[in-house]
């Protein structure tokens, strides 16, 4: 990978190995720059993930555990055209469309009725097999959790 697009990578390191993550600030620039901050925050690190529902989605970004938590701070939305399908990363939110926090999901399957009402932040380029193999449910009985999330660009 260039050195330059290290800083739109993420690692997302699971039990099972790593996850690259493509960011895409060219469709949701105000939740790529936020959650970077959150990541070299280390905010993701040891959060569980809480609803994982096979054939569709795995979430997580919780600091409770429990789907109710965030950082506290809200985004507006940044919806486009671009569709959710297997390994898209999108911005979980409540009714409220500009209620994106610090949770994410990682589409499991295509999920095209999410298309235009959730906001596409990252896409999986390599170990979706890894994401497969997060321990389901909702919550999980034994959730599995983030390992380490970071910038490429900062990964040792």
């Amino acid at each position: 990978m260039a050195d330059s697009s290290l800083e739109d990578h993420l690692y997302l390191d699971l039990k099972g190995g790593r996850v690259t993550i493509k960011l895409r600030p060219d469709l949701a620039p105000k939740h790529v720059s936020r959650i970077k901050d959150l990541v070299r925050e280390g905010f993701y690190d040891g959060i569980v993930f809480h609803r994982v529902i096979p054939g569709f989605m795995a979430q997580t970004g919780d600091p409770t555990g429990t789907g109710r938590g965030g950082s506290g701070q809200n985004l507006p939305a940044e919806f486009t055209k671009a569709p959710f399908e297997r390994g898209a990363v999108g911005m979980a939110r409540a009714q409220d469309p500009n209620s994106g926090d610090s949770q994410f999901f990682i589409c499991f399957a295509p999920a095209r009725f999410l298309d235009g009402q959730y906001t596409v932040w990252g896409e999986v380029t390599d170990g979706m097999e890894h994401v497969d193999g997060i321990a389901p449910g909702e919550p999980p009985r034994q959730p599995d959790s983030i390992v380490k999330l970071q910038v490429a660009a900062d990964a040792a």
